[in-house]
């Protein structure tokens, strides 16, 4: 490990971190039901996750150079240097933390913590030699299995048989495809863990709109080790330092999918369910915008085919080649996540044809994206060409 890649782990303001996580962890019981009657649970939740992300990211760095879990520059990789894969130990590290610290765990928050540590684990085997697709979709099947069996499902189908089974099978449809939706999105510094923070502290803001306090209690952990793992990702003018690696990648996205169907976003029925759309709008266009361009250039004919695909062709890829830069590029689809949570956020007091019209707008915007960052990247192709012939000539 050179000196480029090296984190340090003795600067003075990590011992300072460290040292308030120790006085977090030390709070009693007393002292947190006085923070509790204080509204101020949630603040010290999200200072308890940042903190411990802030001091296991630069170990977590050290321990994936020393057991050589790296991720090699090679192929369509943008990075030059190889650079640690263990940022989801961290991630994982401060959120399970954080939440045995501070829960009495439900039935449903048991099934998700038992779900989210087999995607974790899976993910970290990937992490360290790459698991077959179909392997890694077997043990996203049966994380959804743990999820219906403590109750964690998609409900406004009729209490039947076959109510329940339509419940279950879009539950993990959910589940599965947010999961990889965010896996996807996991190809530049910071884009991922960024995304995910911001998803999750809109689910927080909504679940206050909805008196929630549990729920804004379980989203503020994964925004806290987000944000404390972001500054060793996301640097200005630097490479990442350490990547998420699929455990952190897959564990995200499992979570925010978890977090969607267990909340209660709105009094209305129709706004309940298209909240958590909205708010995950951008893994969502993600994921359906490139497997209708792979279909369409038949690139893929076959579900094997899809989920063994891999491309430059995702929204950051393609935001990328219109110029704009890694960074640039990373920021705009940080905007566009705020303005689909801020959209969510407007929908508490909204009817049913409010809810629909708002999911109608966010669809247009998203179809003015895709037309524009196919059209202007043809354009430039174009270009490109005659400037060659050009010059050819």
């Amino acid at each position: 490990m050179n000196e480029q890649e090296r984190l340090s782990l003795l600067n003075f303001d990590k011992i300072i971190i460290f040292l308030f996580v120790i006085f977090l962890l030390m709070l009693s019981g007393e002292a947190e039901q006085f923070l509790a009657r204080l509204d101020l649970k949630g603040i010290y939740l999200l200072l308890l996750s940042f903190g411990i992300a802030c001091v296991c990211t630069p170990l977590a760095h050290l321990v994936a150079h020393r057991v050589g879990l790296v991720d090699v520059p090679q192929g369509r990789k943008a990075h030059r240097v190889p650079t640690a894969l263990l940022g989801g130990v961290a991630i994982y590290a401060a959120f399970a933390i954080t939440v045995l610290r501070s829960y009495q765990f439900s039935d449903e928050l048991k099934g998700v913590a038992l779900a989210g540590t087999l995607i974790f684990i899976v993910g970290l085997l990937d992490d360290r030699r790459e698991l077959p697709a179909k392997l890694k979709l077997l043990a996203q099947v049966a994380a959804v299995g743990i999820l219906v069996r403590y109750g964690v499902v998609i409900s406004f189908l009729p209490p039947t048989v076959w109510g329940d089974i339509g419940e279950w099978l879009l539950t993990g449809f959910w589940i599965i495809g947010i999961t990889n939706a965010v896996n996807f999105l996991d190809g530049m510094d910071g884009l991922a863990a960024g995304i995910c923070g911001i998803m999750s502290a809109f689910f927080g803001m909504v679940a206050l709109q909805n008196n929630q306090t549990y729920m804004v209690y379980l989203a503020l952990p994964l925004v806290g080790a987000c944000c404390g793992f972001l500054p060793y990702n996301f640097r200005r003018n630097r490479p990442a330092a350490i990547f998420l690696g699929d455990a952190g990648s897959t564990f995200l996205g499992f979570m925010v999918a978890a977090l969607a169907v267990m909340g209660n976003w709105g009094g209305d029925h129709t706004v309940r369910l298209i909240v958590p759309v909205i708010i995950l709008g951008v893994p969502i266009f993600d994921m359906t915008f490139t497997t209708v361009m792979r279909i369409r250039h038949r690139q893929v004919r076959a579900f094997r085919e899809w989920i063994e695909f891999t491309g430059r062709d995702h929204i950051h890829h393609r935001l990328e080649d219109l110029r704009l830069g890694r960074s640039r590029a990373v920021i705009v689809i940080y905007i566009v996540t705020i303005w689909l949570g801020l959209s969510a956020m407007a929908l508490k007091n909204a009817a049913g044809i409010n809810a629909l019209l708002q999911v109608a707008q966010s669809v247009i915007v998203f179809l003015l994206m895709a037309f524009f960052m196919v059209f202007i990247k043809g354009k430039y192709l174009e270009l490109e060409r005659h400037i060659h012939d050009a010059n050819g000539t």
